[in-house]
Formats: C-alpha cells, structure tokens, sequence
C-alpha cells in the first residue's frame, strides 16, 4: 500500500461523502490507496453516509473506525496507527481535493527521498458573503487561506503545511511521536496547534518538508464561521493554544512566544494604521482585535 488518505471527521455530514468522494474519483490507480475514516463520536448521520460511499464505490479500500476518545488529536492518532500505507495524508473532512491530488503527492515522495512531510495551497470557498473585515491575513485565521506559488518549495521562516492538507512519511509518527492530545479540538472547543507542536518536533530533528502547488484543496466555510462571536472564540483559542503548548515545552520557550506576541502586536498596529489610511479601517481593526483576544489566551486571562 502506498498512500493512506486519512480523514477525521466529527458532525460533518454535510460535507464528508463529497469529501471523500473527491478522493475516489481521482484518476489515480485505486489499488495504491486505502481511505481510512474515523469517526470521532459524530451524533449526525455520519456512519450512514460512510455506508452509503462504501456502496457507491465498492471498488475503493475503505475502512471505518470509531475513535471513542474526543479530540481531534486521538482521531489522528487512531488513524496513524490504523492506516497501512507509507504515505498518510490528511485531508479535513470540510474539503474536497484538487484534481491529480494523489499523483502528485505519490510522484513527490518517490522523486523526494530526503522529504519527510509536504503541504499544499488551501483555497477558501465561502458559503456566504465575505465580510467587509476579511483581509489577507484574517482569511488565513478563518479559512486556512494558504497560497505560496505554483512551484515547489520548501517551507521556511517557521511556516509548515495546513493541518487539514499535509502528507507524511509513515515513519515520521515512530521517530517523532504522536499528535499531542492536549491540543486539537475537542467536539466544539477550539483549541489547536497540535500540527504546529509536531512541525516543532521534525523542525528540531532537521527534518524538511515542501510545499506543493499541485497538492491543493478547497475549504468550505459556512456562514457561522464568519460571525463575530466565532471570531473571538477562534482567536482566543490560538492564544490559549500556545499558552498550552510552549508551557509544556519549557518556561523559556513561554517567555519566547511571549516575546514573539509583542513583536507581532508592532506589525498588526502598523498594518493597521495601512488599512486605516487606505480607507480599509473594519480590516485593520480587526487584526487589533485578533491580537487582543490571542493575547488574552496566551496569558491565560
């Protein structure tokens, strides 16, 4: 087996049949892939909809597994030690995958012996009107907005692929470890970095991993993820995120993030005087808004 596609899915049913069906229908050979999904105690209709696409597509290596555990981080754990491949790949359960999605990956891999992890462009697809808000950056906050070029590339500068839209080498997982069950979400909790502290871990062990133009997805975004109230528990969830993560990691490197919050408190205010000036003040407003609520739960307030 060559790839396993991994997905872990929690009251989605709205999105995962297309989700996976982007993947069945890719002109890659079906036989050097196995989709894994693991349902992390959906209450929707999940397990019938994997049914469903199970019948719909006989042909595909398809396995379901119920990860009993909530957390996003146990369902990606229960996938890594379930899937049979060399490659896993995750793809989120809200998005559907670029044409030759697989070709692209598998061709990298084999042609990239010294790479141990790859990424590609996120594309957010809104189900609803942008709001007047919405800029560059905080669209990567909202959609996991992700664009580096049409070439491949290595990730630099402390930047590393979407969770929801990364590949790795199986062995990544017994060398480094697990994603880490204090971070990820939880049913609606909003926690994350899970994929950051395990990118941490390949980045110390000199590990490289690339971007990939062609290793593409779209991201669905519904209306509730562009409300303000979504935008203050998302934002205070990453602050609360790293409190949690570099606390665990040592005191110094608390101190250092907090350092690294203060810097980025001088680019937002710049940014936003910019916005202010080109008659785009509600943008820049809101990135003092997400440092301010992302500050609150760094510091645990």
């Amino acid at each position: 087996m060559k790839l396993s596609v991994i997905f872990c899915t929690y009251n989605r049913e709205k999105y995962i049949y297309n989700a996976m069906k982007s993947i069945a229908e890719q002109t890659y050979p079906h036989l050097n892939y196995e989709i894994v999904l693991v349902n992390n105690n959906s209450t929707d209709d999940t397990e019938a909809i994997c049914n469903k696409f199970q019948a719909d597509y006989p042909h595909i290596k398809f396995h379901y597994f119920i990860e009993y555990n909530q957390g996003l981080s146990y369902a990606r754990n229960r996938g890594v030690k379930e899937s049979k491949g060399d490659i896993l790949i995750f793809v989120d359960d809200d998005a559907t995958v670029f044409d030759n999605y697989l070709s692209a990956i598998d061709s990298f891999f084999e042609t990239h012996p010294e790479v141990s992890a790859c990424g590609g462009p996120i594309v957010p697809v809104y189900e609803a009107d942008k709001p007047k808000w919405l800029s560059h950056y905080t669209e990567q906050l909202i959609g996991g907005a992700l664009y580096e070029g049409d070439k491949n590339k290595p990730f630099r500068n402390g930047k590393y692929p979407g969770g929801g839209n990364s590949a790795f080498r199986k062995e990544i997982f017994k060398k480094y470890g697990l994603f880490n069950v204090e971070l990820g979400r939880k049913g609606r909790g909003l926690i994350g970095a899970e994929e950051k502290d395990l990118y941490d871990r390949l980045t110390k062990g000199k590990e490289t991993f690339y971007y990939l133009p062609q290793m593409g997805i779209h991201h669905y975004i519904p209306e509730k993820k562009l409300t303000i109230q979504h935008f203050k528990d998302l934002t205070y969830s990453i602050g609360k995120s790293e409190h949690i993560r570099t606390k665990a990691v040592s005191p110094v490197a608390y101190r250092k993030r907090i350092l690294s919050e203060l810097k980025k408190w001088a680019g937002s205010i710049v940014l936003c005087v910019a916005y202010t000036i080109s008659l785009f003040p509600s943008k820049g407003w809101k990135l003092i808004q997400f440092r301010w609520y992302v500050s609150k739960g760094l510091l645990g307030k």
